[in-house]
């Protein structure tokens, strides 16, 4: 195959974006097609954001949001030590959660839930790093956040056990559907979800 037929690099990044959550192989082609059209105006600057991206992303050491620094700017913010935490499954739902701009207080991202199936204990998950957190920060009120789902509330039932008595267990309530998933929430939803939760 010649040079100017040769596709080897944009099927390479084709198949690279195909890969992403809500991309298949036919929606990851159009939008290849379309940032090579446009490369000077589109691919490069995120070709560069990317390579930013990947050299200075991390987790945040405290609540395991993702940012750029070793404590996100919310786990920076003295305000938001109100003694609330939000509870939630991934960095989606926490970043669903701050759209809505109800919640005052600072998250704990689990990493997933509990899962017998995929054999996921609570190790495998930041409980462990939650209940350090719950007795190190002061912490009056644990919001569970976690998705209506079994899983979810298997874990959210597995948290409020272990934080026993000493700390009020709350979650959330009316607008989140059975088996819904935070970051597929409107922001109305989650803010009437959030002012109405209940204890757990």
């Amino acid at each position: 195959m010649g040079a100017a037929t040769d596709t080897g690099a944009i099927d390479a990044l084709i198949d690279l974006m195909a890969r992403l959550p809500g991309l298949g192989p036919r929606s990851a082609r159009r939008a290849v097609l379309h940032l090579v059209k446009h490369r000077g105006r589109q691919l490069a600057p995120l070709a560069e954001a990317m390579r930013t991206v990947a050299d200075t992303a991390r987790e945040c050491l405290n609540c395991g949001n993702i940012g750029t620094a070793d404590l996100c700017p919310i786990c920076q913010n003295n305000a938001r030590a109100n003694g609330q935490i939000c509870v939630v499954g991934d960095v989606a739902d926490l970043w669903a959660m701050e759209r809505s701009g109800v919640f005052k207080g600072r998250y704990h991202v689990l990493g997933g839930t509990l899962s017998a199936l995929d054999d996921i204990g609570p190790e495998e998950l930041r409980i462990p790093k939650l209940l350090d957190r719950v007795v190190s920060e002061h912490v009056s009120e644990v919001v569970l956040a976690l998705n209506a789902t079994v899983d979810g509330q298997t874990t959210a039932f597995y948290i409020a056990e272990q934080l026993g008595e000493g700390v009020e267990v709350t979650s959330l309530a009316q607008g989140v559907p059975i088996g819904g998933e935070l970051d597929y929430l409107d922001d109305g939803t989650i803010t009437a979800a959030l002012k109405a939760r209940r204890k757990f």
